[in-house]
């Protein structure tokens, strides 16, 4: 049965090694957020650094999930000082179980505080696309699926919660997932 890769990237308005008390803020929230959504239904897996301290992502071994990547239009910095990014990739067994998870709870919150983390870049901040279930997504393949969805918008490549497809191609539609604003667009 395919499951669902998300890739999220956002531009921190400051460096993660950033001693400011919003850079631990985010920190803090951040790791009681993977907790909950680790154990929430439809859950998968999600990219794991083998070891590494804050902001050392590009130097990280990610194991399956392949080389640390970027979108071209990250222009921060790419060491443990000067890194100011929030990224993930993950796996979900659908669409409303990733919806559920991102938009309750302590991620919800952490949703109602991004403004005071995350630069606005006028680029999308998520990107979904289905894969087998014997593969693991690479960082390339959300960056590239997330250039994608900016360049091309929404296609069953690349898409969104607001404009999501089914793992055969064919559009899903916004019925019951995705925030009752973007409904319908």
């Amino acid at each position: 049965m395919p499951q669902l890769a998300l890739y999220t990237f956002g531009v921190l308005k400051s460096p993660l090694a950033d001693p400011a008390p919003l850079t631990h803020e985010f920190y803090d929230i951040g790791e009681s957020v993977y907790r909950e959504i680790g154990g929430h239904p439809g859950y998968l897996a999600h990219a794991v650094a083998a070891e590494g301290d804050r902001g050392s992502h590009f130097e990280a071994d990610w194991g399956a999930w392949g080389e640390f990547a970027v979108p071209a239009w990250y222009d921060k910095g790419r060491t443990a000082e000067t890194t100011a990014l929030a990224t993930t990739l993950s796996l979900w067994t659908g669409l409303r179980p990733a919806f559920d998870a991102v938009y309750t709870g302590l991620h919800r919150e952490a949703l109602n505080r991004r403004h005071d983390w995350f630069e606005r870049t006028g680029y999308p901040a998520h990107v979904f696309w289905w894969v087998c279930d014997d593969v693991t997504p690479v960082w390339q393949d959300g960056v590239s699926r997330l250039e994608h969805l900016h360049a091309h918008g929404p296609a069953p490549h690349a898409f969104t919660f607001h404009r999501s497809f089914a793992p055969d191609g064919t559009p899903a539609g916004a019925e019951g997932v995705g925030p009752k604003s973007d409904r319908g667009r």
